[in-house]
């Protein structure tokens, strides 16, 4: 397997798309946060002193996406078509985060929909850290893309 990132030397590099042509790139991403009941009702009930917990990750998740280059080193700067944040719960004590992004673009946006989904966890995290310091992300994946040379990817169930 060759690896893109890196030069004839072996030294870190940022892939040259230069030549490559745009299209339309989707990518999905999820994570699962786990936290205990009381925290998820509170969540769910308006009751955390902060705010709206789910309002502020959305944003934070968006935020994310349009500026995954900047954490993500060697990631372009890719301008979004949009990127859709969700939020499912699935048990007393599991809440789903999935995010969609796209762009017309060179490049992936696969590391968006990633960024997205974490930002968003990091966000639930700090905004319940007070009544809980036990949450826990996990399943942190890319669950679909499509798009560009590769074509498209989905996630298959493990």
């Amino acid at each position: 397997m060759d690896f893109t990132h890196f030069d004839s030397q072996g030294k870190a590099t940022m892939v040259d798309i230069t030549e490559k042509q745009p299209t339309k790139r989707i990518a999905r991403a999820s994570a699962i946060v786990i936290m205990a009941k009381e925290t998820l009702e509170l969540i769910k009930s308006g009751g955390i002193k902060k705010g709206d917990v789910l309002a502020v990750a959305n944003i934070a998740g968006i935020a994310a996406a349009k500026e995954t280059y900047r954490s993500i080193l060697m990631c372009h700067n890719i301008p979004l078509s949009y990127c859709k944040m969700n939020f499912d719960f699935l048990s007393a004590t599991e809440l789903r985060i999935s995010a969609e992004a796209c762009a017309y673009a060179k490049t992936g946006v696969e590391m968006e929909a990633l960024n997205a989904v974490c930002a968003a966890a990091l966000n639930i995290y700090d905004m319940c850290k007070s009544v809980d310091k036990n949450i826990s992300f996990q399943q942190v994946c890319l669950d679909y893309k499509t798009g560009g040379k590769s074509g498209t990817y989905a996630r298959s169930e493990q």
